[in-house]
């Protein structure tokens, strides 16, 4: 049996993270994101066949760029079984209220999908394949994926945070491909140099001062570092408490607990304020960033901003600071995943070109010519092993 991973998207990109690995027989997808910012065929994943002979859709974690495009799937035919944890469940609805294209949401019905729960550790046998899973860090139920068939094992990592000061991540087993997350490139800075970097920022802007974040995964490291008073959009306080019961710091519930409530229409609270998403492209950020720029108030950005993103033009126009808050791995995370994993043959998604041949200068495992769109075989096992390892 021969394994051929088809890069369905986030390759040579950020956004619309997909890969399908297809055995001749089986063919499943690990994700289907959408890229904001994206228009036509570039906002959707590039499918290695059509979606009702795709068998089943494993998915990480319910950010856009890693589940928006599943009503897309739906629409064009896919009637496989989707596997996902409950906590991506729970949060999926509010994702693809925000980013799914309107047309691919008009007849999507997700009741009607044949969702099925897993958890992390958990395994499942696809036709001639199985995929086991297993804690990203990125966020609550998030999950990192490993694929076998016949003699050849692909680890995919998804969006991983091996550091995190929230979520655990358990390491990914050995394979002979690893399609890793370079999200940040060759970036050294550690998480605790980020992190108190931002509680300078915070300290030096005592009124108000708007944070946009993700609903999930970084908001929880942000409030991390708050020790001193702070709002959040009050929609945000449920998902968080359930966020925080899955992790591994339930003292944050208190932080939340205190924080003030802040809805749309509402003066700015004079302090830190929290409101998702964190590109101010949806969501309460929307109305907060207006209302930043009107006030001259402070804003503080902490992750990617899509070109065109209202993060990304005020960021340009000088009316926002933009500070790393982690939440993926920096280049000694990388290559500690990749010694973990046997040294492998390496790819690298939601990374751009250039990054890519910087990251492979430093992992020459690392194929940084592959784009979306394009096939790589898996070599097996036996292939691999060198006398030494036999």
């Amino acid at each position: 049996m021969t394994l051929s991973v088809n890069l369905c998207g986030g390759f040579g990109e950020k956004g619309r993270t997909s890969i399908a690995v297809d055995d001749g027989e089986t063919c499943i997808l690990l994700d289907a994101g959408i890229k904001v910012g994206a228009a036509g065929d570039d906002y959707h994943p590039r499918l290695p066949r059509p979606a009702e002979r795709i068998f089943a859709l494993f998915v990480t974690h319910a950010h856009e760029d890693h589940i928006g495009a599943l009503p897309w799937l739906s629409e064009r035919g896919f009637l496989g079984p989707v596997f996902m944890t409950e906590q991506t469940r729970a949060e999926m609805p509010a994702t693809l209220a925000q980013y799914a294209q309107p047309t691919d949401l008009a007849g999507f019905r997700p009741e009607a999908m044949d969702i099925r729960l897993i958890e992390e550790g958990q395994s499942v046998n696809i036709g001639g394949l199985r995929v086991t899973s297993g804690a990203s860090g990125h966020v609550a139920g998030g999950l990192w994926f490993h694929v076998t068939g016949g003699n050849s094992r692909l680890g995919y990592a998804g969006d991983v945070v091996p550091q995190s000061t929230v979520f655990p991540m358990r390491p990914i087993p050995e394979c002979e491909l690893l399609i890793l997350d370079c999200s940040y490139g060759v970036d050294t800075v550690s998480g605790p140099e980020r992190a108190e970097a931002i509680a300078r920022w915070i300290d030096a802007h005592p009124g108000a001062a708007v944070l946009p974040t993700p609903l999930s995964g970084r908001s929880l490291e942000l409030i991390a570092i708050l020790d001193g008073r702070f709002a959040i959009a009050s929609d945000m306080r449920g998902a968080l408490l359930q966020q925080i019961a899955r992790s591994g710091r339930p003292e944050l519930s208190q932080r939340v607990a205190r924080a003030e409530d802040w809805s749309p229409g509402q003066p700015l609270p004079d302090c830190a304020l929290l409101v998702h998403d964190a590109m101010g492209q949806a969501g309460p950020s929307v109305a907060a960033l207006e209302q930043a720029v009107a006030d001259a108030a402070p804003v503080l950005l902490s992750g990617h901003l899509p070109e065109g993103s209202p993060g990304a033009i005020l960021r340009a126009a000088g009316k926002a600071d933009w500070l790393r808050m982690p939440t993926h791995p920096t280049l000694a995370e990388n290559l500690a995943i990749w010694n973990r994993a046997g040294r492998p043959a390496a790819l690298g998604h939601s990374c751009p070109p250039d990054a890519l041949h910087a990251l492979h200068s430093a992992l020459p495992a690392l194929d940084p010519t592959v784009q979306t769109g394009a096939s790589v075989p898996l070599i097996e096992r036996r292939c691999l092993e060198s006398p030494d390892r036999q």
